[in-house]
C-alpha cells in the first residue's frame, strides 16, 4: 500500500469518527463549531431553527381561530377601516356567514385604494376578494414553506379534520421560527423598554422590571411574586397567552404584541383614563 492510499485511509477514518450518527449529535457539534468561532452565532441559531422547523406541524405555530382578525364580507367599508387600521396587517381572511366559512382574502391596499382615489362608496368586496388557500393543521411546516415559495402566497387558513377552520398561518410565522422574531413597527430600540405611541399608548417590552413600571407610570403592582411585568400579566391569564390576547390590571390594559411559545415579548399598554405617567415616552 502506499503512502499516499495510507493517508487517505487515515482521513476517511478521521471523519467517520467525527461523523455525527444522529440530530443530537450534530447540533452538538455544531455548538462546538460556534463556540471555536468557526460557525456565526446568528448562523448557528438559523441552522438548529431550519432542523427544528421539520419537526413541527401548523397546528404549532398557527394562530388560533378566536385570535384571528376577520372581515365581514357584507359589512360596510366604513366599518372595515378602522379594524384595518388598527391591526395593522396586510391581509385579512374573509368570512360569511360564520368564522368557518371563509370566502377569500381582502389585502388593505384594495379597500384603501377606494378611499385614496375618494371613492369609498364604490367598494364591493366581491370584485377584490383574492382565492383563500387552506391547509390542514398537521400539514409540517417545512413542507408548507416550500409551498409558499412555489405558490407566492403569504397566508393561509389552516383547517382542522372536520373542515372548520382552526386558525391562520402566514409566511412570517414560518420564518420567524427559523430567524426569530422579525421586527415591525412595535420594536423598541435596544436601550429602551417603554415607548408611547401616537395614540397615547405605550409599547412596553414584557422583560421590564415592575419596579421600573411602576416608576415610570406611578402604579404600584407587587414585584414580590414576580420580577418583570410579563411575568405578572401571564399570572394574570393563568398560561402563556398568545399575541392579540388582553388583559386587565388595576385599570391598566394590556395586549399581547408579540410571543412565541415560550415567551410573551412586547405588550401594549392602555393606563386608565385620565392618567398621565411620571415619565413621558420618547
Amino acid at each position: 500500500m502506499s503512502s499516499q492510499q495510507g493517508s487517505k485511509g487515515w482521513r476517511r477514518r478521521l471523519l467517520e469518527a467525527a461523523k455525527p450518527r444522529s440530530r443530537e449529535e450534530l447540533t452538538e457539534l455544531l455548538r462546538l463549531a460556534g463556540a471555536d468561532g468557526l460557525v456565526d452565532a446568528d448562523a448557528l441559531a438559523m441552522i438548529e431553527g431550519v432542523m427544528e422547523v421539520a419537526d413541527l406541524q401548523v397546528r404549532d405555530i398557527m394562530i388560533p381561530r378566536s385570535q384571528m382578525v376577520v372581515l365581514d364580507r357584507d359589512a360596510p367599508p366604513a366599518s372595515l377601516l378602522p379594524v384595518i387600521v388598527e391591526s395593522g396587517h396586510s391581509r385579512f381572511p374573509v368570512i360569511g356567514e360564520d368564522r368557518d366559512q371563509v370566502v377569500g382574502l381582502l389585502l388593505a391596499k384594495d379597500l384603501l385604494r377606494h378611499y385614496a382615489e375618494g371613492d369609498p362608496a364604490g367598494f364591493d368586496m366581491r370584485e377584490v376578494l383574492r382565492p383563500a388557500v387552506f391547509v390542514p393543521e398537521s400539514k409540517r411546516v417545512n413542507v408548507l414553506l416550500k409551498e409558499f415559495r412555489g405558490s407566492r402566497n403569504h397566508m393561509a387558513v389552516v383547517v382542522d379534520e372536520y373542515g372548520g377552520v382552526a386558525g391562520l398561518v402566514t409566511i412570517e410565522d414560518v420564518v420567524e421560527e427559523i430567524v426569530g422574531d422579525i421586527e415591525d413597527e412595535y420594536d423598541i430600540e435596544e436601550d429602551q423598554t417603554i415607548r408611547r405611541d401616537a395614540d397615547g399608548a405605550f409599547v412596553v417590552h414584557a422583560l421590564t422590571l415592575i419596579e421600573d413600571f411602576n416608576d415610570f407610570f406611578g402604579s404600584d403592582f407587587s414585584d414580590e411574586e414576580f420580577d418583570t411585568i410579563g411575568g405578572l400579566v401571564m399570572h394574570q391569564f393563568g398560561r402563556l397567552p398568545k399575541r392579540g390576547e388582553q388583559a386587565s390590571l388595576a385599570g391598566f390594559e394590556f395586549k399581547v404584541l408579540r410571543a412565541d411559545r415560550r415567551r410573551i415579548d412586547l405588550l401594549r399598554v392602555e393606563p386608565p383614563a385620565g392618567f398621565e405617567p411620571r415619565r413621558t415616552g420618547e
